[in-house]
C-alpha cells in the first residue's frame, strides 16, 4: 500500500464510479482504504459473489448497499415489483457482507400530490421488508434527501419523517442514514440526530459538501469536502455526540470528478478526509 487512509473512511463507490470493480478494489489497497460502499447495478453487472469475493479478498469491508427502496408506487403490480426488488436488495446485501441496506423512499407517484399518503406507503413497505431483512442479519437506513428532490426521488425529507417512519420498528431492523449534503440546512437536524443515537438508529453516515450554483438537473451536484458550505467537523460532531462510532463515507455524485482518473479522485478524497474531517 502506498497510503493509510483513516480507519473510519469509507469511499462510497459512486464518488469513483469510473472504475470498475476490480479497478476500485486495487485503487483502495494503493490508498491504504479498508471500507467500501458499494452500488448495486455495478455489482449485480460484476456479479454479486464475485464482488463479494474480491472485497474479502483484499481485506475490504463492505460498510452500505446503496441502494434499495422506491416503495410509494399506488399500482398494486408496481407495488408488489418494488417489494420484490427490495428483497433482493436484501440478499445481496446479506451476500455482500454488510448489514446496511440504504433505503430512499421514492417520490410522488405520477399525478399524484399526497405526500403524507405516499410516506405511509413507505411505512406499510417496511412492514413486509424490515423482519425479511432482519432474518438476513441487514439492517435497513432510510435516507432522507433535501427537499428539492421530494416530488421525483424521496418524499422524507427530514431526519424527523425519517424517525417518525423508523420508530415504528425495532431499531436493530429500521434506522436512518445521515448525510451532509441532505440536511445541513436544517436547525432541528441536530437534536433529531441526537434523537437517532438514543435509540440506536444511526445505521449510515455519509458526507458530500453544498456547493453552488447546483448543475443542471441538480442530482449530480456534490461538492467535494471543503469545497462547499458545510462544516464537516461540526457535523461529524454532532453524530459522535449521538454515540456513533462507525465507518464515514464520502458520497459524491459530481460529473466533473467521473471524467477525472479515479485513482487520483480517490486519493484525492481521502487527503480531503483528513483535513476537513478527522
Amino acid at each position: 500500500m502506498s497510503g493509510t487512509a483513516p480507519e473510519r473512511f469509507s469511499v462510497n463507490q459512486i464518488t469513483v464510479k469510473q472504475l470498475s470493480i476490480p479497478e476500485l478494489v486495487s485503487a483502495c489497497a494503493e490508498s491504504g482504504v479498508r471500507n467500501v460502499g458499494l452500488w448495486r447495478d455495478p455489482v449485480r453487472s460484476y456479479g454479486v459473489e464475485a464482488a463479494a469475493r474480491l472485497c474479502r479478498d483484499f481485506g475490504l469491508t463492505v460498510t452500505t448497499l446503496c441502494r434499495g427502496g422506491f416503495l410509494t408506487a399506488i399500482d398494486p403490480a408496481e407495488r408488489v415489483r418494488a417489494l420484490s426488488d427490495n428483497r433482493r436488495a436484501v440478499d445481496e446485501a446479506a451476500t455482500l457482507g454488510t448489514d446496511t441496506l440504504v433505503l430512499v423512499s421514492g417520490g410522488l407517484p405520477a399525478g399524484s400530490r399526497d405526500l403524507r399518503g405516499a410516506r405511509e406507503r413507505v411505512a406499510d413497505a417496511l412492514a413486509e421488508l424490515a423482519p425479511y431483512a432482519a432474518e438476513r442479519s441487514v439492517r435497513l437506513a432510510l435516507e432522507p434527501l433535501h427537499p428539492m428532490y421530494a416530488a421525483d426521488r424521496c418524499v422524507v425529507s427530514t431526519l424527523a419523517q425519517a424517525l417518525d417512519l423508523a420508530e415504528r420498528f425495532p431499531a436493530g431492523q429500521v434506522g436512518v442514514t445521515i448525510d451532509t449534503y441532505h440536511i445541513w440546512w436544517d436547525d432541528t437536524a441536530p437534536g433529531q440526530i441526537a434523537r437517532a443515537g438514543a435509540g440506536g438508529r444511526i445505521h449510515a453516515f455519509q458526507l458530500a459538501d453544498w456547493t453552488t450554483p447546483l448543475p443542471a438537473g441538480v442530482l449530480n451536484g456534490r461538492g467535494r469536502l471543503g469545497d462547499g458550505a458545510i462544516d464537516m467537523r461540526e457535523w461529524k460532531g454532532y453524530v459522535e455526540a449521538a454515540g456513533y462510532t462507525g465507518p464515514i463515507e464520502v458520497e459524491l455524485f459530481n460529473d466533473a470528478l467521473w471524467a477525472r482518473d479515479g485513482r487520483e479522485v480517490l486519493a484525492e478524497t481521502v487527503a480531503r478526509f483528513v483535513e476537513h474531517v478527522v
